[in-house]
């Protein structure tokens, strides 16, 4: 929290939950190999993991539900729908913000914030704030209770999209050691290909060797292995000695170790391998799972959490009982259209679907007779005998 002092602000930071400037401070980090957050994203692994769940979160549409008896329905004529369906500010997209709370919230212990600028309680924008520009202070009595400022201004939690990430510590930061080893052998590697870069063999001498001899030997080399040449034998005198250097099993194992580290932040983000483009253990079939847990147990989480703290903010108390935002989770198949065309036909035949709704999933616009609940591959015909008869027949 901030505590003022002498007409200026200062912040007290609770040890109760301390975040990782705190930790690092009192030297309460795991190891010295820890790094932040800008050097952090200059591990490739790093970013393509936020990457993925944070645009993959961002290319879903984004809805207002409207709870309509037993039944939910659409409410695009919603003042919050038509909000983010054309932009939540004047300089960001829906895309942008969506995007860019995920991904601060996987970067920062603070988590993302974004303040709902309400007038006569109708909002009217939706602003992303940096973390180095907001603040949260939970109240001490284990209810964990949150209070905000933005810009030392304190601001109701009533107008505040806040997103953060499990254990108060984001993945970034539990991550910090494992990122950090991952730098290291990314620096290691550049120096041995920079400073330390090794011959494929040596030529040793018994005695010593003279200018002349030196000079004898270059040419000798130079004339079968030189430049643009390969594969010729090489003639030296002076009792000259070829030895070829081998890679060492510690320098063999170098790779396979760079390939574990992007396997643990893998881990720390919680998304596959495969999807990091570490493809040693990946088939096509497994590709595919993996795939189908990703968007189970990586992104929905995400997906959820930020839909509660959209919803506690772009509502009023009255309006949650029947209002919610719904990211459209049917997006995530679009990439299969087999897969997609298969299941629309099997609800349609199940009269789960009608053949509107189908086209609608589609992107397609609806078709006269299309809302009837009827199985396509179920036909009944009705024959007539015979002309229709007469009344007085």
């Amino acid at each position: 929290m901030l505590q003022r002092v002498a007409g200026w602000f200062r912040e007290r930071k609770s040890m109760a939950a301390p975040d990782s400037e705190l930790q690092a401070m009192f030297g309460a980090l795991p190891s010295g190999l820890s790094v932040g957050a800008a050097q952090a994203l200059t591990v490739p692994a790093v970013q393509s993991a936020i990457r993925l769940i944070s645009e993959a979160a961002a290319c879903l549409d984004l809805k207002v539900m409207r709870r309509v008896g037993d039944a939910e329905v659409e409410a695009p004529d919603h003042p919050v729908a038509r909000l983010l369906a054309d932009r939540p500010n004047d300089w960001t997209s829906a895309f942008d913000i969506v995007r860019d709370m995920i991904g601060a919230a996987l970067v920062s212990d603070k988590g993302s914030l974004a303040l709902a600028n309400k007038v006569d309680g109708r909002v009217i924008e939706l602003v992303r704030y940096e973390p180095a520009h907001f603040t949260v202070d939970y109240s001490g009595d284990g209810r964990l209770e949150p209070s905000f400022r933005i810009n030392n201004v304190p601001v109701s939690a009533d107008d505040v999209v806040h997103l953060r990430s499990p254990f108060a510590r984001c993945p970034l930061s539990l991550a910090a050691d494992a990122i950090g080893v991952a730098k290291v052998m990314e620096q290691h590697a550049g120096r041995l290909f920079k400073d330390g870069a090794r011959p494929s063999g040596v030529i040793s001498f018994k005695g010593k060797l003279t200018p002349e001899g030196a000079r004898r030997a270059k040419d000798g080399w130079n004339a079968a292995h030189g430049p643009g040449k390969s594969g010729g034998t090489a003639v030296l005198d002076d009792d000259a000695k070829y030895t070829q250097l081998t890679l060492a099993s510690t320098d063999a194992q170098f790779l396979e170790l760079r390939k574990f580290q992007i396997i643990e932040v893998a881990r720390a983000f919680r998304v596959p391998p495969s999807m990091l483009y570490e493809l040693d253990r990946a088939t096509w079939s497994n590709s595919e799972q993996m795939g189908k847990e990703f968007l189970t147990y990586s992104l929905e989480p995400w997906l959820r959490a930020l839909e509660g703290a959209l919803r506690r903010a772009l509502f009023t108390p009255e309006e949650r009982h029947e209002y919610r935002m719904a990211f459209d989770r049917d997006d995530l198949t679009r990439a299969s259209l087999t897969e997609r065309a298969t299941a629309i036909s099997s609800l349609i035949s199940a009269r789960v679907l009608n053949s509107n709704e189908g086209r609608d999933w589609l992107d397609l616009p609806p078709r006269a007779g299309g809302e009837e609940y009827a199985n396509p591959n179920v036909t009944v015909t009705t024959r007539t005998t015979g002309p229709a008869r007469r009344e007085e027949d």
